[in-house]
């Protein structure tokens, strides 16, 4: 009779709490979200969410995500080819500036604290369909059911209609995005709200 062992999986959150104490750079997937995966050093990890200070596919600074930590079903710590990248990063003179005490026990929290660190923010939001789709803007007031911001459009624009979210269907907030930087300087100053309608605008 053979003694049968039971190996114990760790879980991905014990994972990212190692890799962010060693400092290591990370990737993680979201297996029911996307096919992709996301690369970068963990700026901090709340009771729900995660700040991933992310390196895009070009190994240069991508920008700050906030993810839900229920999401992750995936975690190589440290990256495959992290000797390559740390290397490629080095040379480009680009090392991770890791926001201290960002809140991330709930969204709340995410939201609140992206709008005091960035002029505007990306908001993913799930669809029907299990894919995200982005929405570009500034922070406009937050509810007990959610928050609104005012959107630029893919074309620069500042959309005169406020657009609400939903607590429940945020599973991403982004900031300090290049691309989110660039709308915002071509945007300029945002125009005067009309509160009289509400919805959504165009995704990015």
């Amino acid at each position: 009779m053979s003694n049968v062992i039971k190996l114990e999986t760790t879980s991905p959150r014990v994972q990212l709490r190692g890799a962010q104490q060693r400092g290591e750079l990370v990737r993680v997937w979201r297996g029911n979200l996307e096919d992709g995966s996301f690369c970068g050093y963990l700026a901090g990890i709340g009771k729900e969410w995660l700040l991933l200070w992310v390196v895009g596919d070009q190994i240069s600074f991508d920008g700050l995500y906030a993810m839900r930590l229920a999401d992750i079903t995936e975690v190589e710590a440290p990256d495959s080819h992290h000797v390559f990248m740390e290397k490629a990063l080095a040379l480009r003179n680009i090392h991770p500036r890791l926001p201290r005490g960002f809140p991330l026990d709930d969204i709340t929290q995410v939201v609140r604290a992206t709008a005091d660190h960035a002029a505007v923010m990306g908001v993913h939001v799930d669809t029907e369909d299990e894919n995200e789709v982005c929405y570009i803007g500034r922070l406009l007031s937050i509810e007990d059911d959610g928050f609104t911001l005012q959107e630029i459009t893919p074309d620069a624009e500042w959309l005169r209609e406020p657009s609400f979210f939903g607590w429940d269907e945020v599973s991403t907030v982004s900031f300090d995005e290049p691309y989110a930087q660039v709308l915002l300087d071509v945007a300029g100053q945002p125009p005067r709200i009309d509160f009289t309608g509400s919805g959504f605008g165009s995704p990015h």
